[in-house]
């Protein structure tokens, strides 16, 4: 499996009319997920979220090449 970098946000039963709405969707759930939480407490969250979506992905490889694109620019 290759790693997908293109927008692939979805909702099966929802439809939408403009391409960036999915990725909205996605961007509100994180914030509102974090919302009230303190620094210390957004960071875990970060870190838990990480390790769910790591190991629901599985390909090590996939993994890799994600951490390399991320790290690019920072």
């Amino acid at each position: 499996m290759a790693l997908n970098t293109q927008p692939n946000f979805q909702q099966a039963d929802k439809r939408y009319f403009r391409a960036f709405s999915p990725g909205d969707d996605f961007y509100e759930l994180l914030i509102d997920t974090h919302r009230d939480l303190s620094d210390e407490q957004s960071a875990l969250l970060n870190a838990r979220l990480i390790l769910l979506l790591a190991n629901h992905i599985g390909d090590l490889d996939v993994l890799r090449e994600a951490m390399h694109l991320a790290r690019e620019g920072v």
